[in-house]
């Protein structure tokens, strides 16, 4: 059987396209069951960000909000790696039509193959944008998957443009003229939409599937614990936007977290962060002022949380510009321990009476004294609604699905009370 080289290139960067999303899917549902796992995507080639202490770019797109949709339906949405797998497959599928129905010479074929193809390339830009722009990282496979997309649109449009015209053909040996035999569809109008419903019915039923057998955590909701001493009594926390009319939050965090981080943006991305009024209780993961640890995790840490400390109405614009410089501090402080006084006092000048002097050394002092008095874990973040915590397991792909129920059932713990296992 013979097969134009258009055709073989589409076929190849649709078969590459859902191999990509294939991985990129079985990474994200093997987190369903709450648990951390090693990701298929960091392994390949290596992982030189997490040999550097960095996030690694695969992580940070797969715990970002823009991984899965309808996320407070289902715990941790349904990735979008799904849709598009089903996209790649049907393309695949259209072009064996092409072969085995000897279509290749089919005008209206061709050209519902190149219209196809336009949407993993959008698809593609789309996601590629935000991963440069909102994420600062990429990951390998959805790299792959970017140039898969191109390859299958480079090859459709050669396919639909060569059709009708005798083109040069290659000899792939798949022989059996019976193969022929494969239906050929509609022709115009009502093959582009036969074809239409048949890319709907390839990527509709994957999704409702993917919705009717995801697990059910709701026992978990309200049952991980609460704050057996939530009182502010030495005045050490700090407020964040405050909004009176939301549900009181405590959120315990460490500025030059990279989990932190990842964390504020799923829950702004959420659209619940309007709901809460927040104050945090600041944790550096820093040994300079942390005796809960035993190594500078986070060198810098303790520096940057005097700042927020000390910015008092300001917190949230120290906070944010950690966030954003987080890895540059880090690896400035490991070299030089006065590298984040420098730099934020660079920032933020006004904060230069306060940082470093005892009153915020007592307060961030007392602020761990919190931690330790409430039996909290050593571990940032950590969120709690009206005194009942969040699930740590529910702070990433489950934080919508989650938090949606816990402010639902106003920060009560469920009736049946007792730590989840």
């Amino acid at each position: 059987m013979r097969i134009r080289p258009f055709t073989l290139i589409f076929l190849l960067g649709a078969l590459g396209g859902a191999a990509f999303l294939g991985l990129s899917t079985y990474d994200f549902i093997q987190h369903l069951d709450r648990e951390v796992h090693d990701l298929v995507c960091t392994s390949i080639l290596g992982n030189d960000a997490e040999a550097a202490g960095e996030e690694p770019g695969c992580k940070v797109a797969l715990m970002s909000p823009y991984s899965s949709t309808f996320r407070t339906l289902v715990w941790g949405g349904i990735p979008i790696s799904l849709p598009g797998l089903s996209v790649f497959c049907f393309l695949v599928y259209r072009g064996l039509d092409l072969v085995l129905g000897r279509r290749e010479d089919d005008r209206d074929a061709t050209f519902f193959v190149f219209l196809a193809s336009i949407i993993p390339a959008i698809a593609s830009m789309v996601m590629g944008y935000i991963s440069y722009s909102e994420l600062g990282t990429a990951c390998k496979l959805c790299v792959g998957t970017y140039i898969s997309s191109a390859v299958t649109l480079l090859g459709a449009a050669g396919a639909w443009r060569s059709a009708g015209s005798p083109g040069v053909v290659e000899d792939i040996g798949l022989g059996g003229s019976e193969l022929a035999d494969v239906p050929a569809g509609g022709s115009g109008l009502t093959g582009l939409l036969v074809g239409a419903a048949t890319l709907g019915g390839f990527t509709a039923v994957p999704m409702l599937t993917y919705m009717i057998l995801s697990p059910d955590f709701s026992k978990y909701i309200g049952g991980c614990g609460t704050l057996p001493k939530p009182e502010d009594t030495n005045k050490i926390m700090v407020a964040l936007d405050e909004n009176p009319q939301g549900k009181a939050a405590v959120e315990v965090l460490d500025p030059l977290c990279p989990s932190c981080l990842g964390f504020e943006r799923r829950l702004e991305a959420s659209g619940m962060a309007g709901q809460l009024d927040r104050k945090v209780v600041l944790f550096p993961l820093d040994n300079a002022c942390n005796w809960n640890v035993s190594s500078a995790m986070h060198p810098g840490a303790c520096t940057i949380s005097e700042a927020v400390i000390c910015a008092e109405g300001r917190a949230t614009a120290v906070i944010d510009w950690a966030f954003e410089n987080q890895q540059a501090i880090r690896e400035a402080s490991a070299i030089d321990p006065k590298a984040a006084e420098r730099m934020v006092l660079e920032k933020f000048p006004d904060l230069k009476s306060c940082v470093g002097g005892n009153a915020v050394k007592t307060k961030l002092n007392r602020s761990m004294r919190w931690v330790v008095s409430n039996e909290l874990p050593v571990l940032t973040p950590q969120l709690y609604v009206e005194g009942v915590k969040l699930c740590d397991a529910d702070t990433d792909l489950g934080l919508d699905w989650a938090l949606s129920r816990l402010l639902a059932q106003g920060g009560k713990l469920p009736q049946a009370e007792g730590k989840a296992q």
